[in-house]
């Protein structure tokens, strides 16, 4: 009998390769229309809009498939903190894959990008936070962190605690139980969320309160953490989750002292404080977390995004030595503790991350941001006077514009104008983008890498588009009727 031939892996034809790039704008349009599915989208208004092809980046620049060059002001989804096309991070990931492209993290077996990175995330995070449990992404992070505080609780022999609370227009992803501590209509609409165990506070929104002191501010959510949780029991409550700022709620930014006062709060009265920094993290307000402003060291932290700069999918569930010891010392001796997944600690998006964290530090991304985030403010800052701007809200490199049609009684627009579409589209013949949520809210989140001469091109394009806007017949309607 003759030895098999070995096994050659075949590389791909140019030919084709060729071929497959020559494919037509309106060919890929058909294609999308017919079987991809888009996030958070009407998908019937999709598949009539049809899709925008993005082709390449670098820096803070995108390019269509059109050729139009594009100043990204949203770092893809808050995400591309390092920018587009570091070839290092592209480096580290094709060295990995060679290398070992996967290894699970069952069975006890490991890899050493994934213990490095556990190891550094626990070295720059808050110093109560000391294991790391890996997902995919920041709805995977937050499914991670409900399911190991019913975890920890059931451990303690406190069952009964399992109600939830966060704020109002807060976003902690779109799990089929995470999507229940978001607080936007839209993840709610059909899926049969919030559980019946899922609460809110309203939000702590300075420029929508009826006392934008931050100490009414403040105040006024720590009565409102108080009054919930005697409400449903001090016994029952297991955790308060919130962002540092919220982000898809219209980047809200609490006054000084809010989360801390929080924290302080939420251990008061005896339950978790958790931290979402899936879009706050790795340099995005500052510091390389949010929580650091005001030295909040919470039970549980999640992140994503700024993790591997978008580059490949991965998020992370950071845990306090309280929570992990509940959780390990609780459970029969030998049991496993049943969460899991299959990429857990992929090697190649840990490869990935290691790169993304040296470039914040070593590579100066970190303190290029802090150095751009004067500019930054400054482009928003100088649409104050425009007559559509309500408010306008900054803290490092993460903003917002709140547009009104009465600025002193701060009055919205009508939703039925649909003038979140007419933003988008009118920024994006400008050379603009950025996300215009559906209440008026328009937010920014440009790349790490952004210098003060595009942070001045920010604000310019930013103004033109706005004047446009302002002359839509809608709009001067509003204006009128206000």
């Amino acid at each position: 009998m003759q030895d098999a031939a070995p096994f050659v892996i075949q590389r791909p034809d140019a030919r084709a390769a060729v071929a497959g790039r020559a494919v037509a704008a309106e060919s890929l349009q058909a294609l999308d229309r017919d079987h991809l599915i888009h996030p958070v989208t009407s998908w019937r208004g999709h598949q009539q809009r049809g899709v925008t092809v993005l082709e390449s980046g670098h820096g803070c620049t995108l390019r269509d498939a059109q050729g139009n060059e594009l100043l990204d002001a949203f770092a893809g989804l808050w995400c591309v903190n390092v920018g587009y096309g570091q070839e290092s991070v592209v480096e580290a990931a094709t060295a990995q894959l060679r290398r070992l492209p996967y290894a699970t993290g069952y069975f006890s077996f490991g890899s050493e990008p994934a213990i490095r990175l556990a190891a550094k995330l626990v070295e720059i995070a808050p110093a109560s936070l000391r294991h790391v449990y890996f997902s995919g992404g920041g709805s995977e992070a937050v499914d991670a962190a409900y399911r190991l505080i019913v975890q920890y609780w059931n451990a303690q022999g406190r069952p009964h605690k399992k109600h939830f609370i966060a704020l109002e227009r807060g976003y902690h992803g779109s799990s089929s139980t995470g999507a229940g501590l978001t607080a936007l209509p839209a993840f709610h609409r059909g899926f049969d969320l919030p559980l019946p165990t899922q609460h809110y506070l309203p939000s702590p929104h300075p420029y929508r309160a009826p006392d934008a002191s931050p100490q009414a501010v403040i105040a006024a959510s720590v009565q409102a953490l108080r009054d919930r949780v005697a409400a449903l029991g001090a016994d029952n409550v297991a955790a308060f989750f919130c962002e540092p700022v919220q982000g898809s709620g219209g980047v809200i930014i609490p006054p000084v002292g809010w989360l801390k006062a929080m924290a302080d709060t939420a251990r008061e009265l005896d339950i978790l404080f958790v931290v979402d920094e899936v879009i706050t993290g790795f340099g995005r307000t500052g510091p390389m977390f949010a929580c650091q402003h005001e030295g909040v060291e919470p039970d549980l932290m999640t992140v994503a995004k700024g993790l591997t700069s978008g580059y490949v999918p991965m998020g992370a569930t950071l845990l306090s030595e309280k929570v992990y010891a509940g959780i390990a010392d609780g459970a029969p001796k030998g049991a496993a503790i049943g969460h899991g997944a299959t990429y857990s600690g992929h090697p190649v998006a840990a490869a990935v991350a290691l790169e993304v964290i040296r470039l914040y530090e070593e590579g100066g991304l970190l303190a290029n941001g802090q150095a751009s985030a004067p500019h930054f403010a400054s482009a928003l800052d100088s649409l104050r006077d425009h007559p559509l701007v309500g408010d306008v809200r900054h803290i490092g490199l993460l903003g917002a514009i709140e547009l009104v049609s009465d600025k002193a009684g701060k009055r919205g627009f009508d939703p039925a104008l649909g003038l979140a579409d007419d933003i988008a589209r009118i920024a994006y013949a400008n050379k603009l983008v950025f996300r215009a949520f559906a209440d008026n809210i328009l937010g920014f989140a440009p790349a790490l890498c952004i210098t003060a001469a595009e942070c001045e091109l920010l604000g310019q394009r930013l103004r033109r588009t706005l004047d446009e806007v302002l002359a839509l017949d809608g709009v001067q309607a509003a204006l009128r009727a206000a």
